[in-house]
């Protein structure tokens, strides 16, 4: 009789004490749990061994990318569903399925050694990083973890994105917005934060495939240097530059933020990559980019954030997010960043949330991603497209519920004697 839907319902119920939320449909055809639930289908057994070798989150994700484990039905509200249970307690889970000393949990795993077939686990997706060596984000370590994510593929990244090809939160005017408008208004808020004005000089910090310099040189007339340490978002941004005509204004460099000595330019933005430098790195970060500031010149740093935490020391990495996304990636509570920044020298003159317009993006990317599906596997792996889609809606779902937040932290390096050069009502921001 099929039934290891139903012995993996009753297991998992034992394990996590509480409801399973979820439906469950294995991959013998049947299926237990609350009907009308969205649907955890596990098509392939291997997935088991997995989640007995990596128990909790990074078993689950290599399972998911390897397309052992799917979801029937809303992706978003199964996600909601089982976060409680196994990325919020995920330190919970691997103490639940580690079959030490409870007899209770050395049956359980007995029984998932059963239902999953003989070992030894199947081998990681090839879309997880194989882990770095060497220290924490040096220039070199920084660019094998750029290229995992931003070199994928200029296609996959525009069929997602749109042709706007920002790849940060949007700025929506109201919810209906299209995406297309809503990164236009993004990028015109930053230029106006930043009061550029022709023939000024802006840094463009990781400047992807060159969108905001475009947008300052054709809408500000300032030239703009962009850097960035993905080859691949360089040769699209160089090409998008020619295409508009703007290569006398728009330079477009492989070069690390910390090789840029060229100062000092009038404006720096820095657009979701300061996620990338690292607690380890992040003084010198802002140290760099005060150097490279004129006296009176502003820096617009747009930054996702995570919420403190009582013990900071106890702060980790995602596992599904540093092995298959953002490697070697950190967040930070935005206090801690106006920290640092204050310290470099900065004065910090607004800071403005734009949490729920991140959650609005991502759920406008994946629906890109979901309607062009077939498409999208012709461009990359059905595993690097199941990564993509996963952690998009995961993320829209953390911005929803004040998991994560991201901020635009407007600082000057004061002039002499303190001057700041901001007008007294510096929120109108030139609208």
């Amino acid at each position: 009789m099929a039934d290891a839907a139903l012995r993996l319902t009753r297991l998992a119920e034992e394990l996590l004490s509480v409801p399973l939320p979820v439906r469950i449909r294995a991959w013998d055809g049947s299926e237990a749990g609350p009907p009308g639930a969205p649907v955890l289908a596990i098509r392939d057994r291997k997935a088991l061994r997995r989640l007995l070798w990596k128990p909790g989150e990074l078993g689950l994700a290599r399972a998911w990318v390897a397309g052992e484990i799917d979801v029937d039905g809303d992706l978003y509200e199964a996600l909601d569903l089982l976060a409680e249970l196994i990325w919020e307690r995920d330190g919970d889970v691997k103490d639940a399925v580690h079959p030490v000393r409870d007899p209770k949990l050395r049956a359980a795993a007995r029984e998932l050694l059963k239902l999953g077939g003989p070992l030894p686990p199947p081998p990681a997706p090839p879309e997880e990083l194989r882990r770095h060596t060497g220290r924490l984000h040096t220039k070199r370590r920084d660019k094998e973890s750029i290229s995992h994510h931003y070199d994928v593929g200029n296609d996959f990244y525009s069929l997602v994105l749109g042709p706007s090809m920002v790849y940060s939160c949007a700025y929506f005017p109201d919810p209906d917005a299209t995406l297309e408008d809503a990164q236009r208004d993004k990028l015109d808020l930053i230029a106006r934060k930043l009061d550029l004005k022709e023939g000024q000089r802006l840094l463009d910090v990781g400047c992807g495939w060159g969108s905001m310099a475009i947008h300052a040189a054709r809408h500000y007339g300032v030239h703009v240097t962009g850097v960035t340490i993905s080859s691949e978002q360089a040769a699209y941004a160089r090409k998008r530059v020619a295409e508009e005509g703007l290569a006398d204004r728009i330079e477009i460099r492989v070069q690390d933020y910390r090789d840029v000595h060229d100062g000092p330019y009038d404006a720096i933005s820095s657009i979701g990559m300061a996620e990338h430098v690292g607690a380890v790195q992040y003084g010198e970060y802002a140290a760099d980019l005060y150097a490279l500031l004129k006296p009176g010149g502003r820096l617009l740093n747009h930054q996702i954030a995570r919420r403190p935490l009582a013990r900071e020391e106890a702060y980790h990495v995602d596992a599904f997010i540093d092995s298959y996304v953002f490697p070697d990636g950190e967040l930070a509570p935005v206090g801690r960043t106006v920290g640092l920044l204050e310290e470099a020298g900065f004065e910090v003159r607004d800071l403005e949330s734009l949490r729920e317009h991140y959650a609005l993006t991502l759920r406008h990317w994946v629906a890109r991603l979901e309607k062009n599906w077939e498409a999208a596997l012709k461009m990359v792996t059905p595993g690097r497209a199941r990564v993509w889609r996963l952690y998009m809606a995961a993320s829209a779902l953390s911005f929803e519920h004040n998991k994560i937040g991201v901020n635009q932290v407007l600082a000057v390096k004061p002039a002499v004697a303190g001057a700041s050069g901001m007008p007294l009502r510096a929120r109108v921001w030139g609208a």
